[in-house]
């Protein structure tokens, strides 16, 4: 029998989140997390599952994708997420289940199973993101000053120079201005130097100009997010590794991801014993590479026993 419908479930705080079950009832129960925070769950990932063998269900996170009201920050935490998982969870009559995620859906993963560990069979995560300032500090800024300078140069000349000793924060607020004036070339900006660092070959090295549209959700959610440090404390997800123990885990890594690069996977395989690196090489941040895509499925289908 095939998983239901997509449905909202109200989660309370003026919050309904969208929950997608998809594949086989009587398959391994898995849970998805997408990126962001912000960017939503689509069809295209499920190629990482078999819809034969696997129960999967896909979460909207508040204020992203399908989820209501959409872009909403308020009630809108770490803590808040992980609650809602547990109710989508109690929800579905799971039990326990594997948890897939990759960048933000990676920290929202480990943070679930580390405040609910008897709940989780094991994690797959890709490009290791541990919700630290550091690692934002070293992607958007000397790992971005390094491989695409003029995209530095570019985001970086949006802050006035008596804020661009720490100019990370600084963006961060004129992408939640609520001015269209600040906050449209930050958000722009921000989006497409995110892009940029993401694939292994991007489609332009500078900002390109700001115009008319739609604007994406994702850079005034991971603004709300960053700008409190993911909600958690500074390096609380390395420190709370130990809560893992007994859980398999396989991470899944890029080579040539700069967003989320190697350093972390690793840093974060050498507090949890049972967690195995698979490095991908010739690769970047994006689960649209194919050799990646393979990888976080043969992973899954490694865990989902």
């Amino acid at each position: 029998m095939e998983a239901g419908e997509g449905f909202y479930l109200d989660v309370g705080d003026g919050h309904r989140i969208w929950v997608q079950p998809w594949g086989s009832l009587s398959g391994t129960p898995i849970l998805f997390l997408h990126g962001g925070p912000g960017s939503g769950c689509n069809p295209g990932q499920r190629v990482l599952f078999d819809s034969s063998r696997h129960r999967v269900v896909f979460v909207d996170q508040r204020g992203a994708g399908r989820s209501q009201p959409p872009r909403a920050r308020h009630a809108n935490t770490t803590a808040h997420l992980v609650d809602d998982l547990e109710r989508v969870r109690i929800h579905q009559g799971i039990e326990r289940w594997l948890v897939v995620g990759g960048s933000w859906g990676a920290t929202l993963a480990l943070a679930y199973a580390q405040a609910c560990p008897e709940r989780v069979t094991g994690l797959v995560l890709r490009a290791t993101f541990l919700g630290m300032r550091a690692e934002l500090d070293w992607a958007f800024g000397m790992g971005l000053a390094t491989f695409h300078p003029r995209l530095h140069a570019g985001l970086k000349a949006l802050v006035p120079p008596e804020e661009q000793a720490d100019p990370l924060p600084a963006l961060w607020r004129r992408i939640l201005d609520p001015d269209p004036q600040a906050h449209v070339p930050a958000a722009m900006a921000w989006f497409h130097t995110e892009r940029a660092l993401s694939e292994l070959v991007p489609p332009t090295s500078t900002l390109p100009p700001v115009g008319n549209g739609t604007l994406p959700a994702t850079p005034f959610m991971e603004a709300h997010y960053f700008l409190h440090g993911c909600f958690l404390p500074e390096g609380a997800l390395l420190a709370g590794a130990y809560r893992l123990h007994g859980l398999p885990g396989i991470l899944v890594q890029a080579r040539y991801d700069l967003l989320c690069p190697p350093v972390t996977a690793h840093r974060l395989a050498a507090r949890w014993p049972e967690a195995r690196v698979v490095e991908v090489e010739a690769a970047g941040h994006s689960l649209g590479h194919p050799a990646v895509t393979a990888a976080v499925r043969e992973a899954v289908d490694a865990l989902a026993f």
